[in-house]
């Protein structure tokens, strides 16, 4: 793939149009002017810098211009955003070298892990469970669940609506030993290894300790949960 083409793959149109020309100006192949480009890329990149490093990561801008404005322009000379509602004014420079004044929202949006179905307390998220959709930042506050894989394979502490961001106190771990149950309490030292049977006292997730009583000798230990029903004591 050629540098220009490769640029194009890895910019957004309207900032690959811009490196393009440029770089075809110092190379002399065209006159020192640049082609016009959508105005919703360049409040999209605007808005990106007034964010600075509070900008999230995966975030985008989501830009819809007022009715009958036009929608090329060669650079924004300034810029108003309110963070709040996402409503925007811009001065424009025009390809003529008049300034527009344009104005409209533009609404942070991130994409993260939605339900498709209501799930119930206890339910264990599956992969066909979850969907990622674009949702307004503002919707999406610090407690919120923004990665599928921090979301899949979880258990629900409180009912999950569909559509809607999932809280982080809202999943847990899955419980995988539960209190009353029957384990294996399982001891390794050296090239030794034991067992004996046990009753958990409580609920564990994985890799969590917890409490057992061994049923041979009535006493109670504490002891890592490793797998379902399986518990691994230590000296």
């Amino acid at each position: 793939m050629s540098r220009p083409a490769l640029l194009c793959s890895v910019l957004r149109p309207g900032r690959a149009r811009r490196w393009l020309a440029a770089l075809a100006m110092v190379a002399g192949l065209v006159p020192a002017t640049l082609p016009a480009a959508e105005i919703a890329d360049l409040v999209a990149e605007r808005a990106t810098r007034e964010y600075g490093s509070e900008m999230p990561a995966k975030g985008t801008f989501n830009v819809r211009m007022s009715a009958d404005l036009p929608t090329e322009g060669e650079f924004i000379r300034e810029f108003w955003i309110d963070r709040d509602t996402g409503q925007f004014i811009a001065n424009v420079v025009r390809d003529s070298g008049e300034v527009t004044r344009v104005w409209g929202l533009a609404t942070l949006t991130l994409p993260v892990p939605v339900p498709v179905r209501r799930l119930m307390p206890d339910t264990i998220v599956q992969p066909e469970d979850v969907e990622m959709v674009e949702l307004p930042w503002v919707r999406i506050n610090a407690f919120a669940v923004t990665e599928r894989e921090d979301l899949v394979g979880m258990q629900v502490r409180r009912m999950l609506s569909p559509g809607r961001p999932v809280q982080l106190q809202s999943v847990i771990p899955p419980v995988i030993i539960s209190r009353g149950e029957r384990v294996v309490i399982q001891l390794s030292y050296g090239g030794l290894q034991l067992s004996a049977k046990g009753r958990a006292i409580s609920d564990a997730h994985l890799g969590q300790e917890v409490r057992v009583v061994n049923l041979s000798s009535n006493k109670t230990i504490v002891g890592i949960a490793r797998a379902d029903g399986v518990v691994e004591a230590s000296f």
